[in-house]
């Protein structure tokens, strides 16, 4: 039975009904990650948190080590992960308070983060015209109509360094591009969840209308921290809710993501990154048989 990671805040693991619980602190090859992650069994299925900006919300939006994180949750095995996080809608009919589960992004990051596990000596591409698994959200949306929750389903993610929020020339700007939500985090989750073959969905709480809205006050922090606190409840639902569908398996294309990626000479590979690589991809870097032995008798 698969396990399922959740990244967001700190108290997403504090649920009822998670039983076993217990905190676990990884070394991993790319550095630290955000925090402990906690671990716990609900109804039968394993889950594994990891508050995202740390316990107390310490890292900026840059200072996260996204490679850390995924890399501890490939480790500890997980198979698919729901990312909770909050956004600023973009479109009128996306109401603070909403949930959205966007299929689509749009980089507006500055290359300052390290969204890729490849590079030194090992050259990787991974597809990603569809970086969202569409049998999780498929799950998360089914699990989000029947907590209650409104529901927009798909659409565009900007996601921008940070951690100022928009200019308004910005925030129309982006409306113009038709995106649905702006947020600082998903996408450098995505793109190295892709290249760790593990699913990623995403529930995105609408917390404001960033700049654009004439009639709405400018997003603040309190203002988000306000809807986030009312929505927390509704995150903590949708995932127990979800989590049976989920545990049942995957069959989607994310399972074996990287196995035409990686183009680089496995003969001039150094080890170091092989070894570093191997809980990622390394069933791809072994080198196949010129001659597979023989097996059921004599030919």
């Amino acid at each position: 039975m698969t396990t399922i990671g959740v990244i967001g805040g700190s108290g997403l693991y504090e649920m009822e009904g998670l039983e076993q619980i217990r905190s676990e602190r990884l070394q991993t090859p790319f550095g630290d990650p955000s925090d402990e992650f906690i671990t716990g069994v609900m109804n039968g299925v394993r889950m594994v948190f990891l508050p995202r900006h740390g316990k107390g919300h310490r890292l900026l939006p840059s200072e996260v080590n996204y490679r850390a994180n995924i890399y501890g949750m490939k480790k500890l095995g997980v198979e698919q992960i729901i990312s909770v996080s909050a956004v600023g809608s973009l479109k009128e009919e996306i109401v603070p308070g909403h949930i959205v589960l966007p299929d689509q992004f749009i980089d507006r990051t500055k290359g300052i983060r390290k969204d890729t596990f490849f590079g030194n000596g090992v050259v990787a591409h991974a597809g990603f015209a569809d970086p969202v698994c569409a049998r999780l959200s498929d799950t998360l949306e089914k699990a989000a109509r029947e907590a209650g929750a409104t529901v927009h389903k798909g659409g565009t993610y900007i996601c921008m360094e940070g951690p100022a929020f928009s200019t308004r020339a910005e925030s129309f700007m982006y409306r113009d591009l038709k995106a649905s939500v702006i947020g600082m985090t998903n996408l450098t989750e995505a793109k190295l969840a892709r290249e760790a073959e593990i699913c990623y969905g995403i529930i995105a709480l609408s917390t404001d209308y960033d700049c654009w809205h004439t009639a709405h006050d400018d997003v603040t922090v309190e203002a988000i921290i306000k809807i986030i606190h009312q929505n927390v409840a509704m995150a903590k639902n949708i995932i127990r809710l979800a989590v049976g569908g989920i545990a049942e398996g995957r069959h989607c294309p994310c399972a074996s993501a990287m196995q035409y990626a990686v183009i680089t000479d496995k003969k001039v590979i150094p080890e170091k990154a092989k070894a570093d690589l191997d809980i990622l991809i390394g069933r791809y870097l072994k080198p196949i048989p010129l001659n597979p032995p023989l097996t059921g008798g004599k030919p």
